[in-house]
């Protein structure tokens, strides 16, 4: 595996993690640069200098430029996104906004983010509707048995898709154009769970064809956290409805539009998201395909050796295509070890408090995973590290 050349790009020196810390869960708590930072705390002072002035007549105006700058980034019309806190509160959104009957189905994989079945299924229960779950065959093998897979469990009551763009405890790149497509043929909408494909894949909405697309930002895009965004369709922003009840119009007296009920749901600070063009910007400077390449680079390296040293198998192919960033790898002693539900796993607490190694351990399908994210602040010799503790707690 040969390295991608790291010597023109922004390292450790760029973020604030402490040099005793390997941090490799950028995929959960992705932490963001120094200027970041700067620009999130510049944003906070400019409120709190003249905070009528800020909210009346500057905010909504510079909502709308960031809103801009991040369609251009995700391929999408401004006046189609919202900025949100985050992937859950937008999907959230998505629930509060579905019209649901009894005997009506919401059609999910069993590779999507605990959260999400969390809130489609209270969504469900509330009117006598119910969760369909498409088990994926592991290792995937191609678009087509994923597309497949799924769409055998398309019944005539199925009244949304929800599918992830990146899962979150396999790490898979989801085929979601094709998807999109074939639901579209079938008259099904789409709600995508996105928050770990910004900036780690290419994104253009236009192109994607989804009704709904959820995500953070405060993953691999590393701006703060408390920033994401929801995309609706045109055709769906007459059904949206936000289950959270403020003034719902503009604070500053302009004319309606579909996201003033997000704009403005009571006094808080915006810096988090008016901060979202900075981080978009640092990755830009780096270039963003280099900060792929890299990235994946890493995540490759990270899955060859975490492979030798597991005798496990990954679980998707071994392509750019199908993993970017962060790659996921079964572990060898497969049964989890948590003592409840909502505890760390023994490994993962032992990397941390023997080696300051932040990486975690994932159960899903009833087996222990591996999940490393890989960012411009990571190395080589950070994997090393890793695999060697690993081998040090087997003994």
């Amino acid at each position: 595996m040969q390295a991608t050349d790291a010597s023109t790009l922004p390292g450790r020196e760029a973020w604030t993690i402490p040099l005793d810390v390997t941090y490799l869960n950028h995929g959960s708590f992705g932490p963001a640069p120094r200027c970041v930072q700067e620009e999130r705390e510049r944003w906070s002072r400019r409120l709190e200098q003249q905070p009528m002035d800020f909210f009346l007549r500057e905010m909504e105006p510079q909502l709308d430029e960031a809103r801009a700058v991040l369609g251009q980034f995700v391929g999408g019309d401004r006046r189609d996104l919202v900025f949100v806190d985050n992937a859950t509160i937008a999907m959230n959104v998505v629930a509060a906004s579905t019209p649901l009957a009894a005997g009506d189905e919401v059609l999910l994989n069993d590779h999507e983010y605990g959260a999400v079945f969390n809130i489609w299924r209270k969504t469900c229960q509330g009117v006598g509707a119910k969760v369909v779950t498409a088990a994926l065959t592991t290792p995937i093998s191609s678009a087509e048995q994923l597309i497949e897979e799924l769409f055998a469990k398309v019944t005539p009551q199925t009244r949304l898709i929800v599918v992830s763009h990146v899962t979150s405890p396999t790490a898979a790149i989801f085929p979601v154009a094709e998807n999109c497509r074939r639901a579209r043929s079938l008259g099904i909408p789409v709600c995508i769970d996105g928050p770990h494909a910004p900036a780690m894949v290419p994104i253009d909405l236009r192109a994607i064809g989804c009704d709904f697309y959820c995500a953070s930002l405060h993953k691999w895009v590393s701006a703060p956290f408390g920033s994401g965004f929801l995309y609706v369709a045109r055709k769906r922003q007459s059904q949206l409805r936000l289950p959270l009840v403020s003034w719902g119009r503009s604070l500053g007296g302009r004319d309606e539009c579909w996201q003033d009920e997000f704009q403005w749901m009571g006094t808080r600070d915006p810096a988090a998201v008016l901060a979202v063009p900075a981080a978009i910007r640092f990755l830009q400077a780096a270039g963003l395909d280099r900060f792929r390449a890299y990235g994946h680079d890493l995540a490759r390296y990270a899955r060859g050796r975490l492979e030798a040293w597991s005798g496990c198998r990954g679980l998707v192919p071994d392509e750019p295509g199908w993993y970017g960033t962060m790659v996921t790898v079964p572990l060898r002693r497969s049964e989890p070890q948590r003592s409840k539900p909502n505890a760390f796993d023994p490994l993962q607490r032992a990397l941390w408090e023997q080696h300051r190694i932040e990486v975690p351990v994932m159960d899903w399908r009833n087996r222990r995973h591996l999940r490393v994210s890989c960012h411009l602040y990571n190395t080589r010799a950070e994997i090393d590290r890793l695999v060697t503790a690993l081998e040090s707690l087997e003994h």
